[in-house]
């Protein structure tokens, strides 16, 4: 784990946010007393009460440490162990490792969908809770299962190109690029103007195999048709008009993008977008505080991800839950677990931190966010939202493993070892690998 650890620490001090949590096993009791306690059933612990989280967002460490100190003010008894880690697949490893040593968080984050089928069993049903009723439709879909809701949406999060509207100005784009061609017309006079296009992320399969696969599978006429196909043998990767298309996107921020792009990672290329050396970015408004952080003031905003010249299709962001809070259903303190979860939607201080220190677009129709404190990034995806200009998330429909597999092809067709057709007939197999028989 110590790989893991200088990490975050390294991307903590690029975004000077505060020192995390201790380890996971500070508080009351250890993994004994724990198993004694979901034994009993749901007596409460006796002295201070230690909820443990697992968080997702490595982008709010600083502000949910600051939302620990107010909730444990007006909560004495209670104390919020938090512990933030990478995402992708570095949470989801240590996860299940925490699970298998006994050592599992009260709460912790979950997509749903798929991803969701190796842990509902784990899974507190948490469909009595209040805040259920305001859950919008959107947002309730991926953790509800046969009638019931297992999971408590985070906010909801908008996907695109970030971009840097000074340097598109002096560069002369007037006109947000809606097709293919006007993306790669706004590159070229990025460049003509001495500023590098893109900065890409390719170090990792996450940004690959989740966000920018994504593309293709949400432009589908019917997405979980789609998926249903690949599962059942009936459609293919292989030979699909929109996924050809989508690699052309991918061959556009290759072309214009940096150089190194595979060994250039999240925290790098954030810094580079926020400084100024390249001007667009795969992103959303999840990064709105590193950015305020890194370069206050920036001017930035999201346009959208066109694969080809059909404005109508690609005039769209691709919208979902940020993730979704879980709790353990063995957890020894499940009536504080809720009840935190409860007020972090419900109440003045719990609403402000999500949109105001998050910069989360809400999930609930009873907490109104006022754009300025969203972000210029979340208030012009809460634009797209409202004129029904949006496109959904795929990735937790994937077959578990599949979106690793995705980003491996997509690194050797970045390094030029395979090409477009190869790569999805990898990802074809890589489909018919893993789906469940």
């Amino acid at each position: 784990m110590k790989g893991e650890a200088d990490r975050m620490k390294k991307w903590l001090s690029v975004v000077g946010a505060a020192a995390l949590m201790g380890s996971v096993l500070s508080g009351c009791g250890g993994k004994d007393e724990a198993g004694n306690e979901a034994a009993k059933g749901q007596e409460k612990p006796a002295g201070v009460v230690t909820v443990k989280i697992l968080n997702f967002k490595v982008e709010i460490a600083e502000q949910f440490n600051k939302l620990k100190d107010e909730y444990e003010k007006t909560h004495p008894g209670v104390k919020l162990q938090i512990d933030t880690l990478l995402g992708g697949d570095d949470y989801a490893t240590q996860l299940k490792a925490r699970f298998a040593s006994g050592e599992m968080p009260d709460i912790f984050n979950n997509e749903g969908y798929q991803q969701m089928d190796a842990w509902v069993e784990y899974l507190e049903d948490l469909s009595d809770q209040p805040w259920v009723k305001d859950e919008i439709p959107l947002a309730k879909e991926p953790t509800t299962r046969d009638g019931k809701v297992y999971g408590m949406p985070v906010g909801l999060e908008g996907l695109g190109l970030l971009v840097n509207k000074d340097m598109f100005a002096k560069a002369g784009i007037t006109e947000t690029p809606k097709t293919l061609t006007q993306l790669e017309e706004a590159a070229k006079k990025l460049q003509a103007a001495g500023n590098q296009p893109f900065v890409n992320q390719f170090d990792n399969w996450f940004p690959l195999g989740f966000h920018s696969a994504n593309n293709a599978f949400a432009k589908q006429p019917d997405p979980n048709a789609f998926i249903k196909g690949l599962n059942d043998g009936s459609t293919k990767i292989t030979g699909n008009a929109i996924f050809k298309d989508w690699t052309h996107l991918l061959d556009v921020m290759i072309k214009y993008g940096n150089k190194n792009s595979l060994t250039t990672d999240y925290n790098s290329a954030s810094t580079q977008f926020a400084t100024g050396k390249a001007a667009i970015n795969q992103g959303g408004n999840w990064l709105q505080p590193v950015l305020d952080k890194l370069n206050p003031g920036m001017n930035v905003g999201i346009i959208p991800m066109p694969i080809n010249d059909d404005p109508a299709m690609n005039d769209k962001l691709f919208v979902g839950p940020a993730n979704n809070w879980v709790i353990y259903n063995k957890s020894p303190v499940k009536k504080e677990a809720k009840e935190f979860l409860n007020w972090l939607v419900s109440s003045e201080t719990g609403q402000k931190y999500l949109t105001k220190e998050f910069k989360f677009i809400p999930a609930f129709s009873n907490i109104k966010a006022n754009p300025a404190d969203l972000g210029s990034i979340g208030a012009e995806v809460l634009q797209y939202i409202e004129q029904g200009k949006i496109l959904g998330w795929h990735w937790a429909k994937y077959p578990d493993g599949a979106a690793q597999e995705f980003g491996a092809s997509m690194q050797r067709y970045i390094a030029g070892k395979i090409n477009g057709d190869q790569m999805l007939s990898e990802f074809q197999a890589a489909w018919d690998k893993m789906k469940k028989k």
